[in-house]
Protein backbone atom coordinates (compact mmCIF):
# COMPACT_ATOMS: atom_id res chain seq x y z
CA UNK A 1 0.00 0.00 0.00
CA UNK A 2 2.85 2.16 0.70
CA UNK A 3 4.03 2.16 -3.06
CA UNK A 4 1.22 3.00 -3.95
CA UNK A 5 0.57 6.00 -1.78
CA UNK A 6 4.25 6.89 -2.87
CA UNK A 7 3.21 6.66 -6.39
CA UNK A 8 0.24 9.13 -6.16
CA UNK A 9 2.84 11.68 -4.61
CA UNK A 10 5.20 11.33 -7.37
CA UNK A 11 2.41 12.00 -9.90
CA UNK A 12 1.18 14.76 -7.82
CA UNK A 13 4.30 16.05 -7.48
CA UNK A 14 5.38 15.66 -11.09
CA UNK A 15 1.71 17.40 -12.27
CA UNK A 16 3.11 20.08 -10.29
CA UNK A 17 7.03 20.60 -11.71
CA UNK A 18 6.10 20.37 -14.92
CA UNK A 19 3.23 22.95 -14.45
CA UNK A 20 5.73 25.44 -12.57
CA UNK A 21 8.12 24.74 -15.37
CA UNK A 22 6.37 25.11 -18.33
CA UNK A 23 6.19 28.88 -17.67
CA UNK A 24 9.86 29.08 -17.52
CA UNK A 25 11.23 31.70 -19.94
CA UNK A 26 14.76 33.27 -20.27
CA UNK A 27 15.14 36.67 -21.02
CA UNK A 28 16.70 36.20 -24.43
CA UNK A 29 17.08 32.88 -25.89
CA UNK A 30 20.76 31.16 -25.21
CA UNK A 31 19.44 27.58 -25.82
CA UNK A 32 17.06 26.03 -28.65
CA UNK A 33 15.13 24.74 -25.46
CA UNK A 34 15.13 26.51 -23.47
CA UNK A 35 15.18 26.83 -19.32
CA UNK A 36 11.91 24.35 -19.03
CA UNK A 37 13.82 21.28 -21.02
CA UNK A 38 14.95 19.63 -18.63
CA UNK A 39 12.52 20.21 -15.15
CA UNK A 40 9.98 19.52 -18.20
CA UNK A 41 12.04 15.84 -18.51
CA UNK A 42 12.68 15.44 -14.67
CA UNK A 43 8.58 15.63 -14.73
CA UNK A 44 7.92 12.96 -17.60
CA UNK A 45 10.23 10.54 -15.59
CA UNK A 46 8.79 10.78 -12.34
CA UNK A 47 5.28 11.21 -13.66
CA UNK A 48 6.01 7.45 -15.80
CA UNK A 49 7.81 6.17 -12.58
CA UNK A 50 5.23 7.21 -10.44
CA UNK A 51 2.26 5.54 -12.75
CA UNK A 52 4.36 2.44 -12.75
CA UNK A 53 4.13 2.39 -8.75
CA UNK A 54 0.56 2.96 -8.89
CA UNK A 55 -0.20 0.14 -11.24
CA UNK A 56 2.49 -3.03 -11.24
CA UNK A 57 0.42 -5.56 -10.03
CA UNK A 58 0.14 -6.82 -6.69
CA UNK A 59 1.72 -10.30 -6.71
CA UNK A 60 5.48 -10.77 -6.76
CA UNK A 61 5.91 -7.31 -5.20
CA UNK A 62 8.18 -9.57 -2.72
CA UNK A 63 10.60 -9.69 -5.69
CA UNK A 64 11.55 -6.29 -5.63
CA UNK A 65 13.88 -4.33 -3.01
CA UNK A 66 12.58 -2.71 -0.45
CA UNK A 67 14.67 0.57 0.55
CA UNK A 68 15.16 1.06 4.11
CA UNK A 69 15.05 3.81 6.08
CA UNK A 70 18.63 4.12 5.96
CA UNK A 71 18.83 4.12 2.33
CA UNK A 72 16.22 6.43 2.02
CA UNK A 73 18.08 8.99 4.13
CA UNK A 74 21.36 8.01 2.11
CA UNK A 75 19.56 9.07 -1.38
CA UNK A 76 18.44 12.46 0.46
CA UNK A 77 22.07 13.03 1.13
CA UNK A 78 23.16 12.22 -1.62
CA UNK A 79 20.99 14.47 -3.85
CA UNK A 80 21.61 17.23 -1.46
CA UNK A 81 25.72 16.95 -1.81
CA UNK A 82 24.97 16.94 -5.70
CA UNK A 83 22.96 19.96 -5.57
CA UNK A 84 25.83 21.74 -3.37
CA UNK A 85 28.65 20.19 -5.90
CA UNK A 86 26.81 20.33 -8.84
CA UNK A 87 28.48 23.62 -9.79
CA UNK A 88 31.53 22.82 -9.00
CA UNK A 89 32.53 19.76 -9.58
CA UNK A 90 30.41 19.68 -12.98
CA UNK A 91 27.64 17.49 -14.51
CA UNK A 92 29.57 13.92 -15.31
CA UNK A 93 31.16 13.87 -11.69
CA UNK A 94 28.77 15.42 -9.73
CA UNK A 95 26.00 12.58 -11.04
CA UNK A 96 28.36 9.98 -10.95
CA UNK A 97 28.95 10.72 -7.49
CA UNK A 98 25.50 10.96 -6.34
CA UNK A 99 24.70 7.84 -8.83
CA UNK A 100 27.07 5.80 -6.51
CA UNK A 101 25.47 5.75 -3.22
CA UNK A 102 21.60 5.90 -4.34
CA UNK A 103 23.08 2.32 -6.44
CA UNK A 104 24.16 1.19 -3.38
CA UNK A 105 21.11 1.97 -1.47
CA UNK A 106 19.16 -0.18 -3.89
CA UNK A 107 21.13 -3.05 -3.40
CA UNK A 108 23.91 -2.85 -6.11
CA UNK A 109 27.77 -3.85 -5.72
CA UNK A 110 30.36 -0.73 -5.88
CA UNK A 111 31.45 -2.09 -9.40
CA UNK A 112 27.54 -1.76 -10.58
CA UNK A 113 27.06 1.39 -8.96
CA UNK A 114 29.73 3.09 -10.01
CA UNK A 115 29.54 2.16 -13.61
CA UNK A 116 26.12 2.66 -13.80
CA UNK A 117 26.65 6.29 -12.43
CA UNK A 118 29.21 7.00 -14.74
CA UNK A 119 27.13 6.03 -17.71
CA UNK A 120 24.13 8.37 -16.51
CA UNK A 121 26.64 11.23 -15.97
CA UNK A 122 28.29 10.48 -19.41
CA UNK A 123 25.25 9.70 -21.09
CA UNK A 124 23.49 12.39 -19.88
CA UNK A 125 26.57 15.14 -20.51
CA UNK A 126 26.11 13.82 -24.16
CA UNK A 127 22.27 13.85 -23.97
CA UNK A 128 21.68 17.34 -23.47
CA UNK A 129 24.80 18.95 -23.60
CA UNK A 130 25.63 17.71 -27.34
CA UNK A 131 21.95 16.68 -28.74
CA UNK A 132 20.00 19.27 -27.15
CA UNK A 133 22.38 21.94 -26.70
CA UNK A 134 21.30 22.54 -22.94
CA UNK A 135 24.62 23.82 -21.38
CA UNK A 136 25.40 22.14 -18.45
CA UNK A 137 28.35 23.01 -15.87
CA UNK A 138 31.64 21.27 -16.73
CA UNK A 139 33.36 21.82 -13.51
CA UNK A 140 36.83 20.32 -12.77
CA UNK A 141 36.49 18.47 -16.29
CA UNK A 142 35.85 21.68 -18.58
CA UNK A 143 39.32 21.61 -20.39
CA UNK A 144 38.56 17.97 -21.60
CA UNK A 145 34.74 18.30 -22.79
Amino acid sequence: MSDRILGAACVAVATAMAWAASGYTAPYSYEPLGPSAFPLLLAVCMGLGGLWLLWRPTQGREAYAQVPWRGTLLCLGAVLVYAALFQALGFILATTLMSFPVGMAFGGNWKQSLATGLGLGIGLHFLFDKLLDVTMPGGVLSPLL
